[in-house]
């Protein structure tokens, strides 16, 4: 008769220097984006989900550490959006750059935050599951991880809608719309297109980081009885 122990979990990680370092760099960034902001509201709104974020992050920190690659993506997204908050998405000056550049009929600054918006949340859905759920090694933790990007990205676009009903013209900076009627499709789009390359760019990657850290439980070996 075979049996299998309960699941147990790796010692405590190591501490590292990494997280603190990247959290000093968003804390930094943010304060320097909310010195005279194009408009105070725009700011908040698109700041919120750092300054709710991080504070989560680091209250759940000795429970639920995360790995360096996760921290990192989340450290550069926050950045991108204390940018896109500073500025306004449609006005940030690398956009107008580009745009100008390329020859572009936009500023596709807001175009690369929603790629963000897929591809940095793709890594942390997967290491919730990887690290909380059986589906770790299952073939349907990727599609899995794109649907929860999209259904995000879904929420986030209803967010959106909320703001321009109650805040009428005044909400037209955190939309960042600049006249394209189909700007709500290509958002969803572009989360799409982030989380699919973030998977098939960094998952091998990842599991080894999660392996390394010992960040992901393991099961005790089976034994005859």
């Amino acid at each position: 008769m075979s049996t299998a122990h309960p699941v147990t979990a790796h010692p405590a990680p190591r501490r590292r220097p990494l997280p603190a370092l990247l959290a000093g760099l968003v804390v930094g960034g943010l304060a320097l984006s909310a010195w005279a902001p194009h408009d105070r509201t725009t700011w908040f709104l698109e700041t919120v989900w750092v300054l709710v974020g991080l504070p989560l992050v680091v209250l759940a920190w000795r429970r639920f550490p995360l790995s360096d690659l996760l921290c990192c993506l989340l450290a550069a997204h926050a950045l991108v959006l204390a940018l896109g908050g500073h500025y306004t998405y449609a006005q940030v000056p690398l956009g107008d750059w580009a745009r100008d550049t390329f020859g572009l009929d936009r500023n596709p600054y807001d175009r690369f935050g929603h790629l963000m918006q897929g591809f940095v949340p793709a890594m942390l859905v997967r290491e919730l599951l990887s690290r909380t759920s059986p589906l770790r090694g299952s073939r349907w933790l990727a599609p899995l991880t794109v649907c929860a990007c999209l259904a995000f990205s879904a929420v986030f676009e209803m967010f959106e809608w909320a703001a321009a009903v109650i805040g009428g013209q005044a909400a037209d900076a955190f939309l960042a719309t600049q006249g394209d009627v189909w700007d709500t499709q290509w958002d969803m789009f572009c989360a799409l297109i982030g989380a699919t390359v973030s998977l098939l760019l960094l998952s091998r990657l990842h599991d080894r980081q999660l392996a390394a850290s010992h960040l992901t439980p393991r099961l005790a070996p089976q034994r005859d009885v």
